[in-house]
């Protein structure tokens, strides 16, 4: 077995992928591009004196080592190792087969010695800790290094990221200790740095349902719980999916350790199990809960119906049936009022219970010192009537008050759950468009099998009208799909052997078979379903200030309500007992911040499941936000603006000479070309039904073109260059095809039997919505620019055709990110729009970063939002879609502080002195329900939002 002394790899010669000889040694590699590297500077890779620079890579560490500064030299296997300090060539001496396949450790002390290779004894330190100076450092594990050069990569790009402050990468462990500013930078946003540069960063996320949560001011208290743990990265719950997603370190915290502090802080958490199940046991938690929120509701309504006929009996004329005392119409509401004080309303006492234990308030708190104070207020003048009796007047009591004060806010709990369960009707509708069953051919015999036994490399039969289970590639038969579901694309696609099929589309007309690749949360499908759960779990900044205030907004509330009791008491009319208790109660009641809590989250939910129903993935809540405020949208050329491969343009044939004779000619010396130019003169042909033929003799001509013999001709393929190396006067055509070059498209001369016949020429065209899309873009007052690698007068001609004035030409992939900052610089939000993996850098540099789906895997990575389809079109529908996401948050803000804070001072009773109004605590509370109902049924509006191409 020997070593790719490139990445490390073990290889077996037999299998080498290349090889290579340096200093009489034979060394094997697992790739070409090792090799290439490898050639460029043999000694870089094989620390042997003679690099180019006069350097060697430590093996212990994966420093860089002078040969001739190095503390020391070891020879193994016939090669001469340097070292950085002692303590690399005593651990190298000591073992020296356990570095050679890359596995030494960084550099992690400013002084320059070797960090210690940890053995079996040394214990995991806890992942986070926190430094006297107030600087944090956490461990995290890093997924994907697969040479000493990839340390080097992360650490300096996590260097060159605000509020870190030292990153060290130990290849030997796998571990990156980055010690950082939690004021300037969270760890999300270097967890995010890391999986940019292609790697993982060892977290895991898992979703935890919550139980309990009662308004926005819960959200605080579990995010406060969960972040407060060492391990957790980070942890966002949404008041409206009731969720919490936890990003974090598995052996640092465990789930039960996550559930034990959201248990901690007062509220449930549904078992987590396999996500199967888990939405499973989810579902009927729910269903559960709503069925008893529903059966309180019935029981409270049943009984507090007769409290109102007792508490006002002549208004119902009870007293012309039946006369009966005071005190037996205040005992008779009691015994029907309690049951709904203390079995309907107990869910408001265990919550305020479980806020006070942990010293803070919420909803709960509110709703049960409210009705509480009411309903104590309504025994003591009950039971004990003498203590106000003594004072001169006779008391009324509020049982009434109180009872509908608890059915009514159940009532508003129930609809609003009612409710949140349709904002989340886009993540059921994509779960539903899943196949139940798939046909495998298993031993040569087909059979039925359920969704989740299909496996990687299973043949699946889809018949006429039948969903396709899971992805795969046609390996037999033909037919037409309808991919509308997950593209968006309205017109069926037609498939044949070797095309990819996406799981959960629809089969139309004919049969096939395809070889399952992707299967279970692999798929397409599952994969669009976990971006949109993460997009609707996520939160905007506008939706952190809601949470901010809302934590805020129940004890300032309280002291309002204290202070309204204090002056009515002290300067009210009489009686003054009873205005300053009742104005108490109403002050608590209308304030419950519900609707806060669900203005945000709710607009989000459905906004991002109406993207994907329309083909446009958004990544976050902050995506969606900050994509309303684009100024500046940058296209690249190659696979965004234009298809990505060349096509035949062009077919221009001198006197003599017809145009499917020059192009059966050309054609046919392309046939079994793989050059993409080669290619798309042959399919050219193709589509005009040119029947090509294989050249008896072929010949390329490097740098020129080809030559070749068919039918008994001699034919010249290749540029003017060719024409001139072979005599050929190209007369006319040369200034045709100086004007094709100035379209951008690539000319290249035909001749038969030495004479010019003509010109065949192809490029890469524009999409076919692309023009539409771009005068969207402007009509949307967005300034539009391309970026590409082309030259200038290509990329000139592309512009023109397509109407963009801005281009950013001859730019190499490195330098499309500076372009991006520069256009920031100026003060622009910045969207940019790729497909290739050599756009994932300017897609992250940019304010939002869009990938056209039908690219490179690392660019869809990279994004904010990706399009599932190609069509730019689709960029339009999600600015405008941001747009009408943001509107209507801003809107349910609106009713939500309306309802608040409008209403806080009517409460109080700040009418009073001049119109008499006051406002009584039943309809605080029907008012506090009917701000959430308002709330999310203005949320579900957007439901109804279409694309504006």
């Amino acid at each position: 077995m020997e070593h790719d002394p490139v990445c490390g790899m073990d290889i077996d010669p037999a299998g080498a992928a290349a090889k290579s000889a340096f200093n009489g040694v034979e060394v094997y590699f697992c790739s070409a591009s090792c090799k290439k590297k490898f050639d460029a500077d043999p000694g870089a890779f094989m620390a042997v004196e003679g690099g180019s620079d006069g350097s060697a890579v430590d093996p212990v560490c994966s420093m860089t080592v002078k040969v001739n500064e190095a503390a020391g030299t070891s020879v193994y296997e016939g090669r001469k190792y340097y070292f950085c300090n002692k303590n690399c060539k005593e651990k190298f001496d000591a073992d020296p087969g356990a570095f050679m396949a890359g596995n030494g450790v960084t550099d992690d002390s400013a002084t320059g010695e070797a960090c210690p290779v940890p053995g079996p004894e040394v214990k995991q330190e806890r992942a986070e800790k926190t430094s006297s100076a107030g600087l944090k450092s956490v461990d995290l594990p890093i997924t994907g290094m697969s040479c000493a050069s990839c340390a080097s990569k992360i650490e300096k790009g996590l260097s060159k990221t605000s509020g870190i402050k030292k990153a060290s990468v130990n290849f030997a462990t796998e571990k990156v200790t980055i010690s950082y500013d939690p004021k300037e930078v969270a760890p999300g946003d270097f967890i995010k740095t890391i999986k940019e540069l292609g790697y993982g960063a060892g977290v895991e996320k898992v979703v935890l349902p919550v139980q309990g949560m009662s308004c926005a001011s819960c959200v605080d208290k579990i995010e406060k719980a969960l972040n407060g743990l060492d391990g957790v990265v980070r942890a966002t719950v949404n008041f409206a999916t009731e969720k919490a997603t936890v990003d974090y370190l598995p052996a640092t915290v465990s789930v039960a350790e996550m559930v034990k502090a959201v248990k901690g802080a007062g509220y449930d958490v549904i078992e987590v199990a396999e996500e199967e199940d888990l939405l499973e046991k989810e579902g009927k938690a729910k269903k559960a809960a709503y069925l008893r929120l529903r059966r309180k509701f019935i029981v409270g309504l049943i009984l507090t119906a007769p409290v109102f006929l007792f508490a006002y009996p002549g208004v119902f004329g009870l007293t012309s049936v039946i006369d009966l005392d005071r005190r037996t119409y205040f005992l008779l509401q009691f015994v029907l009022a309690t049951p709904v004080q203390l079995w309907c309303g107990k869910q408001f006492y265990t919550g305020a219970w479980a806020a006070a234990r942990h010293k803070t308030t919420d909803m709960n708190t509110l709703i049960a010192v409210g009705t509480s104070a009411a309903y104590l207020y309504s025994i003591t003048a009950t039971f004990f009537p003498r203590v106000f009796t003594s004072s001169g007047f006779a008391p009324e009591v509020y049982f009434d008050t109180a009872a509908a004060i608890i059915v009514l806010i159940l009532l508003g709990r129930l609809l609003e759950a009612r409710a949140k369960g349709q904002t989340g009707e886009a993540i059921k509708k994509l779960m539903g468009m899943q196949a139940k069953t798939a046909r495998v051919i298993r031993d040569g015999v087909e059979m039925d099998v359920p969704m989740k036994d299909v496996v990687e490399g299973d043949v699946v039969v889809v018949r006429p009208g039948e969903k396709i289970p899971v992805d795969g590639v046609v390996v037999d038969g033909y037919s037409s799909v309808d991919e509308s579901m997950i593209s968006g694309e309205s017109m069926p696609v037609e498939k044949n052997k070797g095309d990819d099929v996406i799981g959960a589309t629809i089969n139309k007309t004919g049969s096939f078979k395809f070889r399952a690749t992707k299967v279970g949360k692999e798929t397409a499908l599952a994969q669009i379903i976990k971006m949109v759960e993460d997009a609707q779990g996520s939160k905007p900044p506008i939706a952190r200030l809601a949470d901010l205030i809302s934590s805020y907004f129940v004890p300032v509330v309280i002291g309002i309500a204290v202070l309204t009791f204090i002056v009515w008491y002290f300067f009210g009319p009489a009686p003054a007992f009873t205005y300053a208790l009742l104005n108490f109660v109403a002050v608590l009641i209308i304030a419950c911040p519900c609707a806060l809590g669900l203005a945000t989250p709710t607009s989000i939910m459905v906004g991002t499941g109406k993207g994907a129903e329309n083909g446009i993935l958004i990544r976050g809540g902050e995506s969606l936000e900050t994509a309303h405020k684009l100024n500046v949208i940058v296209l690249d050329k190659t696979g965004t603006i234009t298809k990505g491969e060349p096509s035949l343009t062009d077919v221009v044939a001198e006197d003599g000479f017809g145009e499917d004779e020059i192009l059966l000619y050309a054609g046919s010396a392309e046939k079994g070309s793989e050059h993409p130019l080669g290619e798309a003169i042959v399919n050219g042909a193709v589509e005009r039904g040119i029947e090509l033929t294989g050249p008896e003799n072929f010949d390329a001509v490097p740098g020129m073109g080809i030559q070749a013999r068919i039918k008994g001709r001699d034919v010249l393929l290749g540029n003017i260059k060719l024409m001139k190396e072979k005599g050929i006067k190209s007369g006319r055509l040369e200034e045709v095809s100086i004007k094709l070059s100035d379209e951008g498209k690539t000319p290249m001369f035909v001749a038969l039997d030495g004479k010019a016949a003509g010109i065949v020429a192809v490029a890469d065209t524009l999409k076919e919505n692309s023009a539409e899309a771009i005068s969207a873009f402007k009509s949307m007052g967005l300034e539009v620019a391309m970026i590409t690698g082309d030259n200038r007068r290509t990329a000139a001609a592309i512009a023109k055709a397509i109407g963009i004035e801005r281009v950013l030409s001859e730019v190499l992939p490195e330098d499309k990110a500076r372009e991006i900052k520069k256009l920031q610089s100026e003060g622009k939000k910045v969207a940019m729009v790729g497909d290739g993996i050599n756009d994932a850098p300017a897609l992250v540099q940019a304010d939002v970063g869009i990938a056209i789906g039908t690219g490179a895997d690392v660019a869809m990575e990279a994004s904010d939002i990706t399009l599932i389809g190609g069509d730019l079109r689709a960029i339009v529908t999600a600015i405008a879609l941001s747009r009408a996401t943001i509107r209507n948050i801003k809107q349910n803000l609106f009713w939500a502080f309306f309802y608040n804070t409008a209403l806080i001072p009517l409460a109080a009773g700040v009418l009073y002195p001049f119109f008499g109004i006051l406002l009584n605590p039943i309809f605080a509370a029907a008012a506090m329900g009917l701000s959430s109902v308002t709330v999310v049924s203005n949320s579900l509006r957007l439901r109804r939002f279409k694309p504006t191409l």
